[in-house]
């Protein structure tokens, strides 16, 4: 991509107000001011209601220690004044714009230079004449109104802290830089060198440059240089070298083709540069211009001056001048909006108008900052806050024709709109790419590294700018893609060159283990219910009421849901899984074992209230206390349920430290108390209800259910102990797989150890289902 040679990024419009009179400049000899020295200086006045100033450069200044001696005419600076003095006229013969008010001008010749500037501009701001009378205060409207010129681009000119009243009709630097980032972005030159000039015009766009292409326009510069303003041949031979060394795709006036231009603004004015010496080198040149307009009527009113066709009739490519056209007309709009404000009802304190009697330069501020209008050729005019209008540049390819001729194209523009932001249009078929193949038809490449391939990675270069990388091969689960690797849930394939979906695994009910634990836990289920179906068929009998049927019923049914809670720990973990599996499970064993704890403590009432005066221990072990028991111990376990959920919940989450082309779906407890205390909680009922069972061991054979319970329990606390290590040792789904297995073994151990023996009996050997046998024997042994 070509470097941006900014001689000056110049030609520009701005509206630029003085403030009151340059007191300083007079001295107060009662009602009027005495001008203490007057300027001989060149320039065309016209009186008028209302004056206007411009300062063009019509000569350019040869010898400086004489600042009012200039040569050298300017065909196009005339052609400047004579627009500005053309808008006046035709505003003053449009009766819908500023009636009854004829607009005056004062159009100086500055010569080019600094210092006549000045002088230009004092003049204007004090009048050239020797004496004028003023109020008491010497404070008055100043003869010129407003001063209308070119040249001032810079985007320092924005700040409204220190020019309230600068307004202009030409894009600022700072949108030429972003114009200029948007053609980059467009046709993905990230490598670009940047030339520009040793003044602030150069050094603000150099500012620009270096902060907004990266973030703007992904790119980085190759190099930065300042062109000087003498003739330092070997620091130009220096700039030439280093160009001719650079990747970048540049190209300077030397032996160096094949590389693209791009220029500001500014370049479209040289002329110099457009020559056939210069098109090997310069053909192909992409430049951002002043939007081109037309002037109907401006040809004619410059032919009033002579008839002679010369190069001050060229109004082909109307650019500076439409500027200085819609500036002229911006004034007379804010003007006119001023004349038709209604006494009473004005913008200002006390719903005040502002008069051109005594006409305060903010005031003129506030009317040129509403005007909204379009011209003839259908260009809106607005200002923003900071005085920009709405920015627009032709884009301008330098064609070289087979002929030999030199063609200056418009290939597309840039501009702002409120509602889109900044809009580029370029139709590349126009654009001439200046190579050694001529059918060569689409844009170089500018990168000072090629995209990296397939499986490979940037990695940037030590001391060089981010758009400067090698390419090395992706690292494990990483491809070469926008983002440099995959998303979370997937894995870059063997060759890293695209994302696959990572493995999955979990506990699930399609694979053997899950087929397992799943029909092992419905089996448990079905056991449960035939269990308590024979219990129910054969209630009235003396081996289910001698064993606390009610007890046994509540048991059956709790050591189902023991069996059915080990089916949450099977399949994907969800939220509600992961919160539902270890409060039912909690709660399951706790109404189970709760259960046999309260069977303990009966077995140990009977027998007591069986001794002499011992029968007075079954009322406290009634049916309702029983109930009440066993309701309690199984409430707090829900109250310990409730507060770990509420406080810090389990939840699934996506484990990939086993494997990192895998992902191991699992539930994590939340909080590790909490899980600590549910399981607490269970074992401290199950060893009390084992160090109950037992020290009831050894009771008479018609009361061997507290042996029963004591093996039980052995069971239960032999199965849970043995779980705890093998759990905390065991990853993924094989961790689940532990727990199922310790809640079945463990439901497993207790219905065949409880009701194993009983169900025996009752199915097998029904001639010991009687009172009489189970007394008859008990009381032979006493």
């Amino acid at each position: 991509m070509g470097a941006f040679v900014d001689t000056h990024l110049l030609l520009c419009i701005l509206v630029l107000f003085s403030s009151s009179v340059l007191l300083p400049l007079f001295s107060s000899l009662s009602s009027s001011c005495k001008l203490r020295k007057r300027f001989h200086l060149n320039g065309l006045h016209k009186a008028g209601d209302v004056v206007l100033g411009g300062q063009f450069e019509v000569h350019h200044i040869s010898l400086f220690p004489e600042l009012s001696f200039t040569s050298d005419f300017d065909p196009p600076g005339f052609r400047y004044v004579m627009t500005m003095a053309f808008a006046i006229e035709e505003i003053n013969r449009n009766s819908n714009l500023l009636p009854n008010v004829t607009l005056g001008y004062s159009l100086y010749d500055n010569c080019a230079s600094l210092g006549i500037s000045f002088r230009t501009a004092l003049s204007m701001a004090s009048g050239q004449e020797e004496q004028f009378l003023l109020d008491e205060t010497c404070v008055g409207a100043p003869p010129v109104l407003g001063i209308v010129s070119y040249y001032a681009t810079c985007s320092c000119l924005s700040d409204r802290q220190r020019f309230p009243s600068f307004f202009r009709t030409i894009p600022s630097d700072t949108f030429q830089v972003r114009a200029m980032i948007q053609i980059l972005k467009h046709f993905g030159w990230t490598w670009v060198g940047l030339l520009v000039s040793d003044d602030d015009y150069g050094l603000n766009a150099a500012r620009s440059f270096q902060s907004d292409l990266g973030p703007s326009g992904g790119g980085c510069l190759a190099y930065l240089e300042v062109l000087p303003w003498d003739n330092d041949a070997a620091e130009f031979r220096r700039i030439v070298d280093l160009i001719k060394a650079s990747t970048a795709r540049v190209v300077i006036v030397q032996n160096v083709t094949g590389l693209q231009w791009m220029g500001s603004e500014a370049w479209t004015t040289f002329a110099v540069l457009q020559t056939p010496d210069l098109m090997p080198y310069l053909g192909g040149t992409l430049t951002i211009s002043i939007r081109r307009g037309e002037i109907p009527g401006l040809r004619d009113f410059l032919l009033q001056i002579q008839n002679v066709e010369t190069e001050l009739f060229d109004i082909s490519d109307l650019r500076p001048e439409y500027n200085v056209y819609k500036a002229v007309y911006a004034l007379a709009y804010a003007l006119d909006n001023m004349l038709h404000c209604e006494p009473g009802r004005g913008p200002f304190s006390g719903n005040s108008c502002a008069t051109f009697q005594r006409l305060e330069p903010w005031q003129l501020v506030h009317y040129l900052q509403k005007v909204n209008f379009t011209t003839s050729f259908g260009d809106q005019v607005s200002f923003d806050e900071n005085g920009d209008a709405l920015p627009i540049y032709d884009i301008m390819n330098w064609q070289w024709l087979p002929d030999g001729q030199i063609k200056i194209q418009t290939v597309g523009d840039i501009k702002k709109s409120v509602s889109k932001g900044d809009e580029l249009i370029l139709d590349e078929g126009k654009i001439f790419w200046n190579f050694e193949s001529k059918k060569v038809t689409s844009p170089p490449q500018s990168v000072c590294s090629e995209s990296c391939p397939p499986g490979t990675r940037m990695a940037r270069k030590k001391g060089e700018p981010e758009c400067c990388f090698d390419c090395v091969p992706c690292s494990e689960g990483k491809i070469s893609n926008k983002t440099g690797c995959c998303p979370e849930d997937f894995w870059s394939s063997p060759q890293r060159d695209h994302c696959v979906p990572k493995k999955t695994e979990f506990l699930s009910y399609h694979e053997p283990l899950g087929i397992c634990l799943t029909a092992t836990s419905l089996l448990g289920t079905s056991i449960c219910i035939i269990v308590l179906g024979i219990f129910i068929h054969h209630r009235s009998t003396p081996m289910v009421r001698a064993n606390n049927s009610e007890l046994s019923f509540l048991l059956l049914v709790s050591l189902k849901l023991c069996f059915l809670c080990s089916l949450l720990f099977i399949g994907r973990p969800r939220l509600w899984t992961c919160q539902l599996r270890h409060a039912a499970f909690g709660i399951s064993f706790v109404l189970c074992v709760s259960c046999i704890l309260v069977k303990t403590m009966v077995v140990l009432a009977v027998f007591k209230a069986s001794k002499p005066g011992g029968g007075t221990s079954l009322k406290w072990f009634g049916a309702v206390q029983q109930r009440g028991t066993v309701l309690a111990l199984t409430s707090i376990q829900a109250a310990i349920c409730t507060a770990w959920l509420v406080s810090s919940s389990p939840a699934p989450y996506k484990n990939t430290e086993y494997h990192n082309d895998k992902i191991v779906y699992e539930c994590v407890v939340g909080s590790t108390v909490g899980f600590a205390v549910l399981l607490g909680y269970i074992g401290l009922l199950a060893i009390l209800s084992f160090l109950l069972a037992f020290l009831a061991r050894n009771l008479p054979d018609n009361f061997n259910e507290a042996k029963l319970i004591t093996f039980s329990m052995l069971i239960f606390c032999a199965v849970w102990v043995a779980f705890v290590p093998a759990y905390v040792n065991s990853p993924g789904k094989y961790a689940d797989a532990v727990e199922v297995f310790a809640i079945l073994a463990s439901s497993f151990g207790l219905l065949v150890a409880l009701f194993g023996p009983k169900c025996y009996i009752i199915l097998l050997r029904p001639e010991r289902n009687t009172k009489k046998a189970i007394m008859g024997r008990d009381t032979t042994k006493s």
